[in-house]
């Protein structure tokens, strides 16, 4: 009987930290150690490392994600030992999972089979307390909202024009919409309110896009909280919250070291979400291991329309970042269920299927070598009931793309079942790269959505009524027309309905809501029915997570 993700994991022979840390050449006096398996890398080290040379940056994205799974994160993993193993230095840099998926649909999120991150169950669960901070450092803002209002309100606060919502790491849809400060005066102002999860909260893409202690307070005093009565904005700093919010993430800003389980180097650190949020592990992790190893391979969530959109355009234009290379991840299976066949049929051969779900691959494929303008290669995740004449097509087809195709095994066989994709990456990390964004920080707010909507998504054209065109014209008149666009958009399609497979073209892009995030310095543009809190499914993965009498977890992926 074949072992789940977790008793791989569970069985695999880890090497304390510290000699994980040796691999890169950290000291020990620049490791904050969290038990014998996991550490931080002090900001003195970090900071110490600024005139190194930069190593070669390597990103893995996909096709639109299905029931079906990809294994981009796997990917990530298997191709980061695949390097070590052919004889290069390299080092991953992932996101941190959310509790919100772990205990809903996912399980877990730190790779699959003989490609994994470890120890397991504590990046899955917990971690360093990262993301604990994260909630804590936003809802102290919300309570010294309340309480200023309570006491006063000398700032003037319009209370039906607070925008800030309150979070917790959890899917719970129940409060999504609530009402606060019920039970009389001593209580505070009734008033409308809501919470977020922590993943797709400002603060968290704030801590991603820090590049020091002293960034990370000043972006969170620039946070708009809400407004006057007169329509004036309001900061964090007027509240005098962001020393407090800072206290609260001055440890959790240094970058997690783990390792894989072929006790390869590992950064884990930050864990936005690529469908509300922008998607991308810390920049300060990213620098750092560039800083660290020759290639460091990373991966932006969700497929190419969305993580690696934002990748590009928000974070490597913010960190100066430029990727030298790009795999594009996908699976027959997940093919097919875009060419319209039900999971329950995808181990059944469909070429004609397949044929027609290929086009979502393409688009995605064009989109990051053409519109992004990355060296790519596409890896195959392959499963036993894909056949020769499903493999033939796909390659067939991938190659007239002008991109090399290949069959990864990572999954099965460790960095060893990846390494003709290592070598095919390493020569593309040698061609020459120029990555280019979508759009111009000159274009309007309004130009670059579009520009996002047509050129990425296939659409005609975006829409908006007339309530959320003018708050767009308030943000382009009042200095923000500079920022970044971030998408929050469902993650299944290349348009805003979540069951529209393949690669729509033609459709109209809605914005039905739009925030500012003046501390991470972009605009969320809300498209469709996206929720910014998600709700649990029928059948929580929390359901088969327990622990057993001996203190040993299981269920966990």
């Amino acid at each position: 009987m074949a072992l789940s993700d977790i008793e791989i994991a569970q069985a695999g022979k880890m090497l304390r930290v510290n000699k994980i840390a040796e691999k890169l050449g950290i000291p020990d006096d620049h490791l904050v150690p969290y038990g014998h398996y996991k550490t931080k890398v002090s900001l003195e080290y970090v900071d110490s490392l600024k005139d190194k040379k930069d190593g070669k940056l390597i990103l893995v994205t996909a096709i639109s994600p299905t029931p079906a799974g990809e294994g981009k994160t796997t990917t990530t993993v298997g191709l980061g030992d695949a390097l070590n193993h052919i004889g290069k230095k390299a080092v991953i840099c992932l996101r941190e999972p959310s509790l919100g998926p772990v205990f809903g649909v996912k399980g877990g999120a730190a790779g699959g089979g003989y490609a994994q991150v470890v120890p397991m169950e504590d990046i899955n669960l917990h971690f360093t307390g990262d993301f604990g901070a994260i909630g804590l450092a936003n809802n102290l803002l919300s309570a010294m909202i309340d309480n200023h209002i309570s006491h006063g309100n000398a700032l003037g606060i319009d209370p039906r024009r607070i925008t800030w919502k309150r979070v917790m790491d959890m899917n719970d849809r129940a409060l999504r919409d609530i009402v606060v400060s019920l039970g009389g005066t001593a209580n505070g102002f009734p008033r409308e309110d809501g919470f977020d999860i922590v993943v797709a909260s400002e603060v968290m893409a704030i801590f991603c896009l820090a590049t020091s202690l002293k960034d990370l307070k000043n972006r969170l005093g620039n946070i708009v909280f809400g407004y006057t009565r007169e329509g004036k904005a309001l900061h964090a700093r007027d509240l005098k919250a962001h020393g407090a919010m800072t206290v609260l993430l001055k440890d959790q800003l240094a970058p997690n070291l783990v390792q894989t389980l072929e006790n390869n180097p590992a950064f884990i650190h930050g864990g936005p979400f690529a469908n509300i949020a922008h998607g991308c592990n810390t920049v300060i992790a990213t620098k750092t291991a560039l800083k660290l190893a020759d290639y460091v391979v990373t991966e932006a969530g969700f497929g190419a329309d969305l993580g690696a959109e934002k990748f590009l355009d928000i974070k490597c234009r913010k960190a100066n970042l430029k990727p030298a290379a790009a795999v594009v991840v996908a699976t027959v299976r997940a093919l097919k269920h875009h060419g319209g066949v039900a999971k329950d049929q995808l181990s059944v051969e469909n070429v004609e299927a397949l044929a027609k779900g290929m086009v979502n691959l393409e688009r995605h494929v064009h989109n990051v070598k053409n519109v992004y303008g990355i060296p790519t290669v596409v890896s195959i995740n392959r499963f036993t009931a894909d056949t020769e004449a499903e493999m033939k097509l796909l390659t067939e087809r991938v190659e007239k793309l002008g991109v090399k195709v290949v069959v990864a095994n990572h999954w099965a066989e460790g960095g060893k079942g990846a390494a003709n994709l290592a070598k095919i990456v390493v020569e593309l990390c040698d061609q020459p790269s120029s990555p280019t964004f979508v759009y111009e920080d000159s274009d309007t707010l309004w130009d670059k959505m579009k520009k996002i909507a047509t050129k990425v998504y296939g659409a005609a054209d975006i829409s908006a009524d007339s309530k959320i065109r003018n708050r767009i014209k308030e943000l382009q008149e009042g200095g923000y027309g500079h920022y970044p666009v971030c998408v929050a958009k469902t993650q299944s399609s290349f348009s805003t309905d979540a069951n529209v497979r393949g690669a729509p073209s033609g459709h109209m892009v809605n914005i039905r809501e739009v925030r500012l995030s003046a501390g991470a310095e972009f605009v969320v543009m809300i498209c469709g029915d996206i929720m910014t809190m998600p709700g649990l499914p029928k059948v929580p993965s929390a359901e088969k997570i327990d622990l057993t009498d001996d203190g040993k977890v299981v269920g966990l992926f």
